[in-house]
């Protein structure tokens, strides 16, 4: 694969190449050649070589298990992630209207419905996974911790493992993997798109750390101004409004603490797809938070502080550096989250 390459740039855990054919690539470098790096390398080439949907990155090539280092080469996204948009480099252009944020929802929302279908549980499910390209199509990344989960079978017992502010409480209490934990993270990143605030700020007040509480705090109180972000001049706006309302909403059933309470992502996709067309409430009854779920305000769920962890980047040997302009939000980095290395 280095022989391909016409030029890298080194850029955090990724490095930007072009190939031969003309074709930008990201290549992804594990520098770690251990069990658990080994265990990543295969899980993404397993998974990405044998699905296909228009919403998941799509993987070009990789180097052999038995290759001093680990290289995935990946399609290059070159807009960066959700989250550059929402609350890092990227926030300022103000490039995310409440259309594009609704259209992103629906997609992730497909790939995801997509990934359950054929037995795959991401288990990473965040902003920073998920890719946009010039025209704001979605991409999601980052298959390194998913798991394949045989549809005979009601949960997978295994370590927890994520992202701090996405991991699914019932999974890191009970240890018990199912499909519904990526429900409860894109519960996640749908009231990021709601709010445009970050899954996890220590400058919050300590019960409101995490947007998860923070978000079914102001959608018990119907305190949505509190919660939806102002910048998207929704008050002119009434169906965007609405619009908006109702993926709050249907982010507060996906966060819900019991997992059966939870709707599955074909039901979600579905709802948004609904939303979207401006079904909201036409033929349902209005959302009821203090009706329709029993979201237990007692119990409460104690996450430790994870370890951070990030794949390490290692130079490829024998290639011309350029200078460029490019910068770190022109790619995708991501590095999950693990409260574990144990499977």
């Amino acid at each position: 694969m280095c022989r391909k390459t016409q030029y890298l740039i080194v850029i955090s855990h990724y490095e930007l190449g072009k190939l031969y054919d003309g074709r930008e690539v990201a290549v992804k470098c594990l520098y770690e050649h251990n069990c658990k790096r080994m265990q990543q390398f295969t899980t993404e080439i397993e998974i990405l070589t044998r699905l296909r949907h228009q919403n998941l990155v799509s993987l070009y090539g990789c180097t052999s298990r038995r290759s001093r280092e680990l290289l995935l080469v990946y399609e290059y996204i070159p807009h960066g992630t959700i989250a550059d948009h929402l609350h890092g480099e990227r926030a300022a252009e103000g490039s995310l209207t409440w259309p594009i944020r609704m259209n992103i929802a629906v997609e992730t929302a497909s790939a995801l419905a997509y990934l359950h279908a054929s037995d795959v549980i991401h288990r990473d499910v965040k902003t920073n996974n998920i890719l946009l390209d010039n025209n704001f199509r979605v991409k999601v990344a980052d298959f390194g911790l998913s798991r394949l989960f045989p549809n005979n079978v009601s949960h997978i017992s295994t370590a927890p493992q994520g992202t701090l502010g996405y991991v699914d409480p019932e999974y890191h209490e009970c240890y018990q993997l199912t499909d519904k934990s990526d429900v409860y993270s894109f519960g996640v990143v749908l009231i990021e798109l709601v709010s445009s605030m970050p899954a996890v700020d220590l400058n919050r007040h300590k019960n409101e750390i995490n947007l998860a509480n923070l978000a079914i705090n102001r959608i018990q109180r119907c305190a949505f101004d509190e919660l939806i972000d102002p910048s998207l001049g929704l008050n002119s706006d009434t169906l965007a409004k609405k619009m908006t309302i109702s993926v709050a909403e249907l982010a507060f059933r996906c966060l819900q603490l019991d997992k059966d309470i939870r709707p599955t992502m074909d039901e979600v996709l579905d709802i948004l797809r609904r939303i979207q067309g401006g079904e909201f409430h036409q033929n349902e009854k209005t959302f009821d938070t203090s009706a329709s779920f029993n979201l237990s305000k007692s119990k409460s769920v104690n996450i430790p502080p994870f370890s951070p962890e990030s794949d390490q980047v290692a130079l490829l040997k024998k290639v011309k550096f350029l200078s460029s302009s490019d910068t770190n939000s022109e790619v995708w980095i991501s590095g999950s989250t693990t409260t574990s290395t144990s499977e």
